[in-house]
């Protein structure tokens, strides 16, 4: 591979910039800061360092976040904060993007992804993925509406599969779903008289979000995920 690709998809810069990094000698191939940006290099056993630090190429990189409620699920929008923004520096965004959507003001773990096979794969409808919820709710919920949520409800030209809830208290409960359709978590309470007064994803799949802090992002592998 380019030397100057291999900085391009390892997130350093454009390949403009990169070409300055090397011409100012910031980069460095096996110690050697007398290169070109035309060299090859081999990205599996040469030590390509950049101030310093050592660089590891990666075709595909996965990274979880606890979202904070206020920035909406996507790569750009010209009114609206993104998740994109609540990425730190160190992140590399090459052709990132979120693995289907939160609402604007819901909490919790989101999945990025530059892998777009692996992002088709789990919002696919064949894929079954789980994903839990804690809801904490505006009325005390029954054992009568368990069993409706958890048989399948009407969300509006659609009913749901079953899910499962476990009941944390009156009005808190975790909901497992399958699916992952608009809105709906809120619109399965709304069909049994009730409301979401906050919502939070806790897991989905195989990731958990664990002790993830709020706003936190780490890189994780694809054995952790599928």
């Amino acid at each position: 591979m380019r030397l100057d690709k291999f900085l391009v998809e390892c997130g350093i810069g454009s390949r403009k910039e990169v070409k300055k990094l090397i011409s100012n000698k910031e980069i460095t191939v096996n110690g050697i800061s007398d290169i070109s940006a035309k060299d090859n290099i081999d990205e599996n056993s040469d030590i390509i360092k950049y101030s310093g630090e050592k660089l590891e190429y990666k075709e595909f990189r996965y990274y979880i976040m606890n979202k904070k409620a206020g920035y909406i699920t996507a790569t750009e929008d010209f009114k609206e904060d993104t998740v994109m923004e609540l990425l730190p520096e160190w992140v590399i965004r090459k052709d990132l993007a979120p693995v289907g959507r939160l609402d604007k003001d819901t909490e919790g773990l989101l999945l990025f992804t530059n892998d777009g096979k692996l992002n088709h794969r789990l919002l696919s409808p064949k894929s079954h993925i789980d994903k839990v919820y804690y809801v904490e709710l505006e009325k005390d919920i029954s054992d009568d509406d368990i069993v409706k949520l958890e048989q399948g409800v009407d969300i509006g030209n659609y009913i749901t599969q079953p899910a499962k809830v476990e009941k944390i208290s009156n009005n808190k409960i975790y909901l497992t779903i399958k699916e992952g359709k608009f809105h709906q978590v809120k619109k399965m309470l709304e069909a049994i008289n009730n409301k979401v007064c906050y919502l939070k994803r806790v897991s989905f799949g195989k990731l958990k979000l664990n002790d993830l802090a709020l706003g936190e992002v780490k890189e994780v592998n694809l054995k952790d995920i599928i």
